[in-house]
């Protein structure tokens, strides 16, 4: 018995092969540059800029509004302040005492912070003991301990020290043990399958990896130990005849040259935003950004 042809569906047409080359790419051709206008209102730096200048006219705003150079200078007399405090060379010479202490505080709150945070990672004890000085000693205002500073101290340096590393030791040792906490575990047992431990596997382990919380408590400390210095000279910071910026505005306060006085709070947010921007800036694109541990 013979099986009913079966009709296969037509085959689509075929179309002739052919090659299209390829145009050489002109730059700009596949997208319209941007307007000037918005290549600028992109940049970072004008936004800022802007932005200072409207806190700039705000002020001047104010202080015409009150019409008291005792109470509120114009801008222009604290320029003016302030370019003659520069030349003078007084302004310096309080910023490099200022700067001189506030750098050493500041390193020997490093290196505290780096040996409790090692402990902590290495042994139950260090955890222990880290946790319950945070835990007692974060909360507690650096300017509290201004007292107890002058009974065992004394007035000077000393003093100061002893607030800076306060003021830098506990929120830069809180932020090194969260990024320490927060390194993968396969991290951790790739150095200890290559014999690393203690503190060989802290410096070339986990600091690399925790680096962004590193860096974070670095800027935290230093906005700390900046406005610690600062108040702590407005009450002691003379010693020796010599006094840093603090004791600047304190003495151009009791003269009543309020135009001094906001020329040194103005040399003061000038120093922290250089340091903020040239500093852990440039650590932190230098580091983490370069190496892809943040975006």
């Amino acid at each position: 018995m013979s099986t009913p042809h079966q009709t296969l569906p037509p085959l689509p047409p075929v179309r002739a092969e052919y090659e299209r080359p390829l145009l050489p790419v002109q730059a700009g051709a596949d997208s319209a540059p941007l307007p000037l206008a918005r290549h600028v209102l992109d940049a970072g730096w004008f936004r800022r800029t802007l932005i200072a200048l409207m806190l700039v006219a705000g002020w001047e705003i104010a202080a015409r509004i009150v019409a008291n150079d005792l109470l509120v200078p114009t801008f222009g007399a604290t320029f003016a302040a302030f370019v003659q405090g520069i030349a003078s060379g007084e302004l310096l010479v309080k910023t490099g005492i200022s700067m001189s202490v506030l750098l050493r505080g500041y390193a020997i709150g490093v290196v505290l912070a780096f040996v409790l945070t090692s402990l902590a990672v290495s042994t139950r004890v260090g955890r222990d003991v880290l946790a319950m000085l945070t835990a007692m000693f974060n909360p507690l205002p650096s300017i509290a301990l201004l007292p107890i500073a002058l009974l065992w101290f004394g007035l000077g340096t000393g003093s100061l020290l002893f607030v800076l590393v306060h003021a830098v030791l506990w929120p830069l040792a809180l932020n090194m043990y969260t990024g320490f906490l927060g390194v993968p575990a396969t991290l951790r047992m790739a150095g200890r399958n290559y014999g690393l431990s203690g503190l060989r596997q802290v410096v070339l382990i986990l600091v690399p990896a925790a680096l962004p919380s590193i860096i974070a408590g670095l800027r935290v400390g230093w906005a700390f130990a900046w406005r610690t210095l600062i108040a702590a000279e407005l009450v002691f910071g003379a010693s020796a005849g010599q006094g840093g910026l603090g004791w600047y505005i304190f003495q151009n306060r009791n003269e009543l040259y309020t135009d001094r006085v906001f020329a040194g709070l103005a040399a003061v947010i000038v120093i922290g935003l250089l340091v903020e921007h040239l500093v852990f800036d440039t650590l932190e694109r230098v580091t983490v950004r370069r190496w892809g541990v943040q975006h």
